[in-house]
């Protein structure tokens, strides 16, 4: 069964290793480095350079429609064969907000709700980002219901960061 592995950006390699990971997602601020592992082809890498924010903050870039369509058009095109590594600073909300519109995009008619219940599962510190969600939501026609899901879910347990987890994509 494929799977996603999200991690913070400290624990790339690692989690790269572990797992067998061929594809990655960067949500990450401009600017920051990012280290590639070797075994992850640049054409099978998609950096997004977005903030975590969900309102307009100067000096920072707030994810847009463009953001959101990228990684949805990425993991489309995902062979599902090897992991998807998805990192973002801390690995707990931009990271947990693309694992969470990843699993929906792949399964369009599979349960939001089942979807944030398996995230917050997998991960107590899991706290999407809300502006990536609701972006995502409108794009896959949800109608608002992913946004509810991991409103249902609420905000997850504070930390510095988080634990590298697995989300089966079903």
């Amino acid at each position: 069964m494929p799977r996603i592995h999200v991690c913070p950006l400290n624990k790339i390699a690692e989690t790269a290793r572990l797992t067998g990971a061929r594809s990655m997602i960067t949500l990450i601020n401009a600017g920051t480095a990012v280290t590639r592992p070797d075994a992850i082809d640049p054409s099978r890498h998609l950096h997004v350079s977005i903030s975590d924010i969900v309102t307009e903050v100067d000096g920072h870039v707030l994810a847009h429609d463009n953001h959101v369509g990228t990684l949805i058009d990425f993991v489309s095109r995902w062979d599902r064969v090897d992991p998807l590594l998805i990192h973002c600073w801390a690995g707990v909300s931009r990271s947990t907000a693309a694992a969470f519109i990843s699993v929906c995009a792949l399964h369009p008619v599979r349960s939001e709700l089942e979807v944030a219940r398996a995230l917050r599962a997998a991960s107590p510190t899991a706290t999407p980002n809300a502006r990536l969600v609701a972006l995502a939501d409108e794009q896959l026609g949800r109608n608002g219901r992913m946004v509810a899901a991991i409103s249902s879910i609420g905000r997850g347990a504070d930390c510095f960061e988080g634990v590298p987890f697995a989300l089966d994509v079903g």
